[in-house]
């Protein structure tokens, strides 16, 4: 998820290349509702957000993330220095933009992989 359609696109891109499904949302409200109408729940492995969201932060999308689903793996794009504060206990791991389209994907992959064991 991303306020920059460009840069969501882009990210999307990079990951159907590296073999993920991928869906995308333009909002934490319609990113939620994906989530909680997913006919199989864990069908979504893994969530990438952008930190500044369209009506949220990644923090608050992140805690109601957190709320129904507490070990999905949540992947935090930022420019800011020191947003990772505003996720503090919410267990996500951040990557400071520019993120090469490698340490995206072996990031991705990473946190899945964690989740699944």
């Amino acid at each position: 998820m991303d306020d920059d359609p460009v840069q969501l696109r882009l990210r999307e891109a990079v990951l159907r290349e590296a073999a993920f499904e991928v869906t995308i949302a333009t909002s934490a409200e319609i990113a939620l509702s994906l989530l909680t109408a997913a006919a199989d729940p864990l069908r979504v492995r893994a969530i990438l957000t952008d930190h500044l969201l369209p009506g949220a932060t990644g923090a608050d999308f992140a805690r109601q993330v957190r709320a129904s689903h507490p070990r999905m793996p949540i992947v935090v794009l930022t420019g800011m220095p020191g947003a990772e504060e505003e996720y503090r206990g919410l267990d996500v791991k951040f990557l400071m933009k520019p993120v090469a389209p490698g340490e995206l994907v072996h990031t991705l992959r990473t946190a899945v992989a964690a989740a699944a064991a």
